[in-house]
């Protein structure tokens, strides 16, 4: 299990495919701004990674890349758990599979994964990916908003 250095745009990547792990943390060092990737390769270790966060009042993930099929408890049982947990309740996760079989995307999104995206196959198509996320999930438009106040009447 690899320690969070405490940046602000963290992603915890759940993967236990070390050639998916490389080619993750190569395309977070090519993507500006760079994309701090905490990087757990089992499940049972990603959620005492999580769970030690909280209680430590650690900062948490902006953003969760569970993959489908890991060894131990599946990604849909990670996902099911965190749901459940209301430290991690509201993190925004991903869910990703190298096969997007319609029942695994359509219980994903009822169980609470925020997204389902096929796994990326080689550098490019992480880079793609995770630019795509960052600039969704990490960089929110909404803070320049201003919001009216409902007008009594």
């Amino acid at each position: 299990m690899k320690s969070l250095k405490a940046k602000r745009q963290t992603i915890l990547f759940v993967e236990d495919d070390p050639s998916g792990i490389a080619l993750a943390r190569e395309a977070c060092s090519l993507c500006v701004p760079p994309i701090h990737l905490a990087v757990v390769d089992d499940s049972v270790d990603a959620l005492t990674w999580l769970s030690h966060n909280s209680k430590e009042q650690n900062p948490m993930p902006r953003l969760i890349l569970l993959d489908l099929k890991l060894p131990k408890l599946s990604g849909l049982a990670v996902l099911r758990r965190l749901r459940m947990d209301e430290s991690t309740a509201d993190l925004p996760i991903i869910v990703f599979s190298e096969v997007c079989e319609q029942s695994d995307v359509l219980l994903s999104y009822q169980i609470g994964a925020n997204s389902f995206v096929s796994k990326p196959a080689d550098i490019a198509q992480y880079r793609e990916l995770l630019a795509e996320l960052a600039a969704y999930w990490l960089q929110p438009r909404q803070g320049h908003l201003m919001f009216a106040s409902p007008s009594k009447g």
